[in-house]
């Protein structure tokens, strides 16, 4: 996948994901671990930006229905996968999926309220997907095999075709039982989820260092397995090194980027890395647009990724570099004008190793968005918009590509001004305690401080990563100008 240019090259990520853990039916035994399973499994998931359809415990109409609803979010072209947690087995040679309440009374009821794995993989196979994947964490021991006098050699999921474009993981090798697991997860689950936030890592490579991890949480006993027949690669977690072309891995992972004293260019680096203001101000005045000119573009790059570092860090010169950005780069390329940009704004969204932040740089977030406003700086905006994308970022509008966010903030009428106590964005309330010290008993007044509206609207612009211009609040009740806003201590507006 190459970037920045054609974002239409993303493809569009759907998954199914089901954990049963409460089973009900006769000869059927609860299980510790799966809900957890995929509730950390639909968590990572929806991180890489998959739209997600889940069930917990649910019944064989639940996941038929599911299923049908997953189908119709598939996107051709696209990356189908399902996840299923809890008990599987083979009968006749084919697997099928138990939900809580599969009649486990005997064979043939078991295979009529319970899902087929053929039938799953059918459903992918129709698809028009490219990338299909499936990952069974479901071979726990069941004890209704010993009801049924089966042979050890039923025990487990029998080995399955891959079609075209597939990959399907098991838990464990065919015909044998995977462990539920001590903690939180199954030995499995638990195992992958170590390895899927692995940058730039091919997903048959995931599943390797899997493999390993599993065999050496069980002392080699349980073997992970899988088929696959895919055509292409597929990573669930990418750095921006692995498909920006634009600029050289060294200065999209800037920790590796090497400075050659002798060079005036990296001066200007060093001295905006000292995290020194004494160095940090004067290095900016010697960002002539007559020396700027002189300069790879790469290495502009990594000059403006530190211009935006030393003004997050409060250095003043670099902060009034970005505020008069304009008359900074008059007489500039504008090829190199578009480096420096490009540098500034990927520094908010990405670290030195070229991976997305768990959080933005947003000190002086509005500032730079706001040079949205002038067209000789379209390029850099769409190439931050289409590298979040490639990235998989998690936002309510992706930043760069200038649409509006709308919010309705509820408040509740007290003595001391009006508390915030919901934020809504597109019928969710996203408004929720952040931090459990500042909790308080049922019937103590809430801990909340009092801030003009704009003040708490430049607040939740920050939150929601989302330049202050693009945000549209609405207040519910209607708030008169001027009236305070009660921020509640401990809460905060989620991610996406």
């Amino acid at each position: 996948m190459q970037k920045p240019s054609g974002a239409s090259l993303i493809q569009q990520r759907a998954a199914l994901v089901i954990g049963n853990a409460n089973y009900i039916g006769p000869n059927t035994k609860k299980l510790r671990n799966p809900v957890n399973d995929a509730a950390a499994i639909a968590k990572k998931l929806k991180k890489y930006g998959f739209a997600l359809t889940s069930v917990s415990d649910g019944s064989f109409a639940e996941m038929r229905d599911a299923l049908s609803k997953f189908q119709a979010t598939i996107q051709p072209q696209g990356v189908a996968l399902i996840f299923f947690a809890g008990h599987g087995i083979q009968i006749d040679g084919e697997n099928f999926l138990f939900a809580c309440d599969t009649d486990a009374s005997g064979e043939n009821q078991a295979k009529y309220s319970s899902l087929s794995l053929n039938q799953v993989i059918n459903v992918l196979d129709r698809s028009g997907a490219d990338t299909k994947i499936v990952i069974l964490d479901a071979c726990r021991e069941n004890p209704f095999e010993a009801t049924w006098h089966r042979s050890s050699t039923n025990r487990g999921l029998a080995s399955v075709f891959a079609p075209r474009g597939t990959i399907i993981a098991f838990a464990t090798s065919p015909g044998q039982i995977a462990a539920d697991g001590l903690s939180s997860n199954g030995v499995y689950t638990g195992a992958l989820l170590q390895h899927i936030d692995d940058p730039d890592t091919p997903i048959e490579t995931l599943f390797k260092r899997t493999r390993n991890t599993v065999a050496a949480d069980t002392g080699g006993k349980q073997i992970t397995w899988e088929h696959t027949s895919l055509a292409g690669d597929f990573y669930f977690n990418t750095s921006a090194t692995s498909f920006v072309t634009t600029y050289a891995s060294s200065s999209l992972a800037d920790s590796l980027f090497v400075l050659d004293p002798g060079k005036p260019s990296h001066q200007i680096i060093r001295g905006l890395k000292s995290i020194d203001w004494y160095a940090q101000n004067p290095a900016i005045d010697r960002l002539t647009a007559a020396f700027a000119n002189t300069v790879k573009d790469e290495t502009l790059f990594v000059v403006g990724r530190n211009i935006y570092q030393a003004a997050h860090g409060g250095a003043r010169s670099a902060e009034a570099f970005i505020r008069n950005f304009v008359g900074n780069t008059s007489g500039m390329k504008q090829a190199k004008i578009r480096a420096l940009l490009d540098g500034i704004i990927f520094e908010i969204f990405f670290d030195s190793k070229g991976k997305l932040r768990e959080k933005v740089k947003g000190n002086m977030f509005d500032e730079v968005f706001d040079l949205q406003k002038f067209p000789q700086f379209k390029d850099s905006f769409d190439f931050i918009a289409e590298t979040l994308i490639g990235a998989h970022g998690d936002f309510y509008v992706v930043p760069g590509k200038g649409h509006t966010l709308s919010t309705t903030v509820v408040t509740k009428a007290e003595k001391r001004g009006n508390r915030v106590t919901g934020v809504f964005i597109n019928t969710v309330d996203v408004f929720s305690a952040t931090d459990p010290e500042y909790a308080v008993e049922e019937g103590e007044p809430t801990l909340a401080r009092s801030i003009s509206q704009d003040a708490f609207e430049d607040e939740l612009a920050k939150e929601l990563i989302v330049p202050k211009r693009l945000l549209q609040v609405r207040y519910t009740p209607a708030l008169q100008p001027g009236e305070k806003i009660r921020y509640p201590y401990g809460w905060g507006v989620s991610k996406k």
